[in-house]
């Protein structure tokens, strides 16, 4: 008794000091990363998180994807890519709402086959440069391109660290997502919810009729990193190809080409110091956020109130699997919110088949509402997935603030209209 009287004051603590940690992430956006590591400081010397679990605890691959591509993507930027891209893409907008919608579904599209941050860090420049050349505000292009992309990583098995982690789990491979047991896949799902919020995203910019009578299109001054961009995409998916790969594989892809072209574009410039370019570009607020955040994590992990909570699930569902899995759904939606889908997905993948199990159904249906609540869930808040952590950073390198009112008016209703279309639509498909 009081040993377990112990453990429930423990998580109790945890649950405590967890909340706190988020809390002040909201408030006080302009020192997150010192908060995030303040509080992964205190996760390790408290005990909730042993020494030896820490490194484990951060996921690697994510770091090196995002430092590997924010190089890559810094070079890409001086190319001239981007401003050519937005010149493009004026050109065939009337107005400023059309061209923000047509952002973001560049975005989703991208977003489907790169991780979502890789995107983020793609397409950002170009919704840069729209803005610059616009003269409006680039917050609200920006959060958009970041939704957007976190509404369609889902769509294949490379799009997203949670697809990969279902992927795995689930014995899939990569065509699967596109069609599965005789029904189509995740990827048509996602697809329809994503179409769903372009509507919305519309709306909200309905008011933005400035008119699009620029038409001066950029020349592209080196074509290398939009090249190696490319082969990162190529080799991402060829990649999920290979059975037990490395964790760190999608990361060394990243870090790699990045280096490579770094090391070209030196050779073809006579410049040494463009090898350091892209070392001196990458946003390493960001880099620290999320180290610090995978601690905190790996600390609630480790002090079972992940487990608390997934165990809550089959406790409130019953029997009865359409309560289980609307559960399953908006619960993720709500967590995913607050605490990285990575490490809840992981968790929750082997809860789910065990309820399949005692329900005697296909896991399949509880698998993909798992996905689609804690993949596009991420959206409710500007710290719910790291894209939106990478796009409000970039926005904060170029001098803009986003509140969280700024955020929501934008991430709230995509994610809504995306995630209850597909709620319908699996259960429709799967039940």
């Amino acid at each position: 008794m009081e040993s377990e009287s112990l453990g429930e004051s423990k998580m109790t603590f945890v649950a405590i000091l967890f909340g706190l940690t988020y809390v002040c992430l909201l408030l006080f956006q302009k020192h997150r990363w010192k908060i995030a590591l303040a509080s992964a400081a205190l996760f390790v010397v408290l005990g909730y998180l042993p020494l030896g679990k820490v490194l484990p605890s951060i996921d690697f691959n994510v770091l090196m994807m995002i430092g590997g591509t924010m190089g890559l993507v810094s070079l890409f930027i001086d190319s001239g890519m981007p401003a050519r891209m937005a010149d493009l893409l004026i050109c065939r907008t009337p107005d400023v709402r059309w061209a923000v919608v047509a952002l973001s579904v560049f975005a989703g599209v991208i977003s489907a086959f790169v991780d979502n941050v890789a995107t983020v860090l793609m397409v950002a420049p170009v919704a840069l440069a729209i803005s610059k050349r616009l003269n409006i505000s680039p917050v609200g292009p920006i959060i958009a391109v970041a939704v957007s992309s976190n509404l369609q990583g889902a769509a294949t098995l490379v799009g997203d660290t949670t697809s990969i982690l279902l992927g795995s789990y689930a014995g899939m491979d990569f065509l699967d997502f596109f069609w599965f047991m005789g029904h189509p896949g995740i990827f048509w799902v996602v697809e329809i919810g994503a179409l769903l919020a372009a509507a919305v995203l519309f709306l909200l910019f309905r008011r933005e009729k400035e008119k699009v009578d620029i038409c001066d299109v950029k020349i592209v001054r080196d074509y290398l990193p939009s090249y190696m961009l490319l082969g990162t995409v190529v080799l991402l998916i060829l990649a999920s190809f290979i059975p037990n790969k490395p964790s760190i594989t999608n990361g060394v892809i990243c870090v790699t080409l990045c280096m490579v072209c770094a090391m070209i574009e030196a050779l073809k410039n006579h410049d040494a110091d463009r090898i350091l370019k892209p070392v001196k570009e990458m946003d390493y607020e960001t880099i620290l956020l999320l180290a610090g955040l995978f601690v905190v994590i790996g600390g609630i992990t480790e002090a079972g109130l992940v487990d608390a909570i997934a165990e809550l699930f089959v406790k409130l569902g019953g029997d009865n699997i359409f309560v289980i899995y609307t559960i399953i759904v908006w619960a993720s939606v709500l967590f995913s919110a607050f605490i990285d889908n990575i490490p809840y997905v992981a968790t929750m993948l082997p809860v789910v088949q065990g309820m399949a199990a005692t329900l005697g159904v296909e896991p399949y249906l509880l698998y993909f509402g798992l996905l689609v609540g804690a993949t596009l869930g991420g959206n409710l808040t500007p710290i719910g997935a790291s894209a939106n952590i990478t796009a409000i950073g970039i926005l904060r390198k170029n001098g803009y603030e986003v509140s969280a009112r700024q955020y929501a008016r934008i991430g709230v209703p995509l994610s809504l209209a995306a995630v209850f279309s597909g709620y319908l639509i699996i259960w429709l498909l799967w039940a």
